[in-house]
């Protein structure tokens, strides 16, 4: 490893790491003064196909106040069989199996490459995933063939014993029992009453199970099976795989009458609270999934949304906003929602939503189901797009040895050494309120624990964790300065398989005295600054006025550049960043400009679904959202990278732009011209057609891997949908200086009032330089 982008990315494929600072400074003051948060985003199920299988339990440290796990970074005294934990000097002895240890004899947790190992625990009985469906009726009947044909499809992906239920809504809300052989069967719930967990125990006659906040009856063990009456609504697919395919066949419109001019009577909210409620009762603490497909707007109940009278338009951002007669359910349905999160968080029960719909569902109001559960939240404008059913295809994808790309019931658990203290967590995830001496007085996103829980995680998983470091001042920075700063995540799950699964990550980094700036300049990571500041900056949007988190941004920046910037006092010319900071003002511009900041043209359940995927998805996914990646296709050679910029708008060209949401095609003028002729219809203009093959063919592999599928849009340079383009581009080319004297007629004109990236950066050199600011 020669330099530290190479250390980096070592350690993002090893680990699933990437930290803003990669040397330390020694003490809190220090910290401060590099402006950016010392903080990191761990991807607690990174692919690991490598890792060796480890069948036994892990051997944790005597203290009871750490518990830490062995590691590499642990200093072993192979005479006397010790071990010292580098988190609290505890001096512990290894189990007995560890008899035959020895410096050329190490066990695979000692082993100073396998920073990253993954435990599965002896002793235990496997547990089935469980899936249950709730689907809305209140669609229309094209939609509702084609969401049945993605649900009998979805149960051949399942493994025979994965455990599945189905619910159904419309104006009434039907629970489906699966045990019938001749006659369906269902309990029907009125859509405008909610229930608690105890009042749907009674109602189905489930028995005396566990609900939410008891123990299961028993052994008194996590994910017990349920009492025999719970399994006429939740059964293993090899028991009912032919009575549930069946049943979604024959489910029908919602048969309640719609009246001209109105809405239909959705129960969206009581619905979800009744599924809710019923695996509170019959599976707590085991991994599950609420799958929830609805198809407009909550109108009934609680957890309305809108009432049913079509004249009564959606709520805006500006209604919102302004707390207007248009949001007036918004509080009430919010709160209806985020408490069912938690409830469902408290059991172990992950919420999915698919929302297939061209007007708002309500996904601003239900966001915290699946942002707190870490569900899936996918967006489409019907069910019978492709946008769907690949999306809800790769839901279930398996891995190389058929499992699931999934895990249920994560718990995250940070140790630090003594110097670093934990602030607080931003992800899918809710805390645990574990204290410990390790927690800061400060708090950011999720504050005041150790431990987050993630009722279900993913390959692409993320969490920001936001650190502090403990010496107040500079007295204790010689004594630390010849230490190494530890960090250990330890991930106890459940893994599709059903086993239970502890993955282990330990890393250190230097510490470093205050006068060696250099060395905290060099190990700079700006990537992952700026997805850390992203999430930051999301996260106080969320209570925040617009307006109030671009200036902290911007305040942000201007320190940050004039702590590590180059240059004369009141000289803009003399400038300049070194290379490891040179995109990071660019990164903030187009953060800036991005639809997880700007909220105009955007519905509040699109503003809700951006923040969702950035606030859960891995550094290098978050990047392209904030920063998308064009690509260049034309005859003067193979495609390449270009900027995002108008000047790479040209006639002769095919331009390919990926924001993870969009994958955009755009055909230059002359390209458009050509194809419009038919010319590579003709066997002489091969080459042509092999140009407009050759993006087309590198959109797909895009859209085969990515989770939700984006929207796929081939249009032409001039046409409406070039927009996605335009809109995105940095604009150093408009209708305002078009005709600057000078200026030189390159790339496509935008109309548009954004100040340009240029712009931005000579007035950030200018703040930056100033000695007022």
């Amino acid at each position: 490893m020669s330099t530290f982008a190479d250390f980096i990315s070592q350690s993002e494929a090893k680990d699933g790491i990437r930290l803003s600072w990669n040397v330390w400074p020694a003490s809190r003051l220090e910290a401060t003064r590099n402006v950016v948060e010392l903080a990191c985003l761990y991807s607690p199920l990174v692919d690991r196909p490598d890792l060796p299988p480890i069948q036994y339990d892990p051997v944790l440290c005597s203290r009871a106040t750490c518990r830490a796990v062995l590691n590499p970074l642990c200093a072993v005294d192979y005479k006397n069989r010790l071990w010292s934990c580098p988190f609290c000097f505890q001096k512990n002895g290894f189990p007995p199996q560890y008899s035959g240890i020895s410096e050329t004899n190490l066990p695979a947790e000692l082993i100073p490459q396998l920073s990253t190992i993954e435990y599965t625990l002896s002793r235990q009985q496997p547990m089935a995933p469980i899936f249950l469906y709730v689907v809305d009726t209140c669609i229309d009947e094209d939609d509702l063939e084609a969401l049945k044909e993605s649900l009998q499809l979805s149960l051949s992906l399942l493994p025979p014993n994965a455990i599945v239920g189905l619910v159904t809504f419309g104006t009434m809300v039907h629970v489906h029992e699966l045990g019938c052989e001749k006659i369906s069967k269902s309990y029907c719930f009125k859509g405008t009453k909610d229930m608690s967990a105890k009042q749907i125990q009674d109602f189905l006659n489930i028995g005396k199970g566990a609900v939410a906040g008891s123990k299961p009856q028993g052994a008194g063990g996590a994910g017990e099976h349920p009492q025999p009456a719970a399994t006429r609504f939740l059964q293993p697919i090899h028991d009912c795989d032919m009575n549930l395919t069946d049943l979604i066949g024959e489910l029908q419109c919602d048969p309640w009458p719609v009246a001209q001019g109105n809405r239909p009577l959705r129960s969206t909210g009581v619905a979800l609270s009744i599924a809710v409620g019923l695996l509170e009762c019959t599976y707590p603490n085991t991994g599950a999934r609420i799958m929830l497909f609805v198809g407009g707007a909550c109108t009934q109940g609680p957890g309305m949304i809108i009432d049913n009278e079509l004249k009564h338009t959606m709520r805006s951002h500006n209604d919102i906003e302004k707390d207007s007669a248009g949001a007036g359910y918004v509080k009430k349905a919010t709160k209806h929602y985020e408490a069912l999160a938690h409830r469902a968080t408290h059991t172990g029960h992950t919420i999915d939503i698919y929302s297939c719909a061209l007007d708002q569902t309500g996904l601003y109001e239900m966001k915290y189901c699946p942002n707190l559960t870490g569900g899936h939240m996918v967006m489409a404008d019907s069910f019978k797009t492709s946008l769907f059913k690949q999306s809800f295809q790769r839901v279930f994808v398996k891995d190389d040895r058929g499992d699931f790309k999934m895990g249920f019931g994560a718990h995250v658990e940070v140790k630090t050494s003594r110097e670093v203290k934990i602030c607080g967590a931003i992800g899918p995830c809710v805390s645990t309120n574990t204290k410990g001496s390790n927690v800061s007085e400060r708090e950011i996103g999720l504050y005041g624990t150790t431990q987050w829980k993630l009722c279900a995680v993913h390959p692409n998983t993320s969490l920001a964790i936001f650190l502090e470091i403990a010496s107040q001042h500079s007295e204790g920075a010689a004594t630390v300065a010849q230490q190494r700063g530890c960090i250990q995540f330890i991930t106890n799950y459940q893994h599709s398989s059903g086993l239970k699964r502890v993955r282990v990550t330990t890393i250190a980094r230097n510490w470093v005295d205050p006068a060696q700036s250099e060395y905290i300049a060099a190990g700079f990571d700006q990537e992952a600054a700026a997805v850390l500041m992203a999430r930051l900056a999301v996260f106080r949007a969320e209570s925040d006025e617009g307006p109030d988190v671009l200036r902290w941004l911007d305040r942000t920046l201007i320190r940050l550049c004039q702590k590590f910037g180059h240059f004369n006092k009141d000289d803009t010319n003399s400038f300049r960043l070194s290379d490891e900071f040179t995109m990071y003002p660019q990164f903030m511009y187009h953060l800036r400009r991005s639809p997880f900041l700007q909220v105009f043209n955007n519905s509040p359940d699109e503003t809700s679904f951006y923040r969702h995927c950035l606030l859960r998805e891995n550094l290098s996914q978050s990047l392209v959202m904030i920063q998308p990646v064009l690509f260049a296709y034309s005859f003067n050679g193979p495609p390449e990278p270009v900027l995002l910029d108008t000047s790479s708008i040209q006639p002769d060209r095919i331009l390919l732009m990926d924001t993870f949401f969009h994958i955009v095609i755009v055909h230059g003028e002359q390209i458009a011209a050509w194809r419009k002729a038919g010319y590579h219809e003709m066997p002489e203009y091969e080459g042509l057609r092999q140009l407009m093959a050759a993006p087309a063919e590198d959109a797909q592999e895009i859209l085969q891997n990515r989770f939700p599928m984006p929207r796929y849009v081939d249009t032409d340079q001039g046409a409406s949908q070039a927009r996605f383009l335009t809109s995105k581009v940095n604009p150093s080319q408009t209708h305002n200086n078009l005709y600057a004297w000078g200026a030189e007629a390159a790339g496509s004109t935008v109309l548009t009032d954004d100040v340009s990236l240029q712009v931005f950066t000579d007035h950030l050199k200018k703040l930056s330089v100033s000695q007022t600011s």
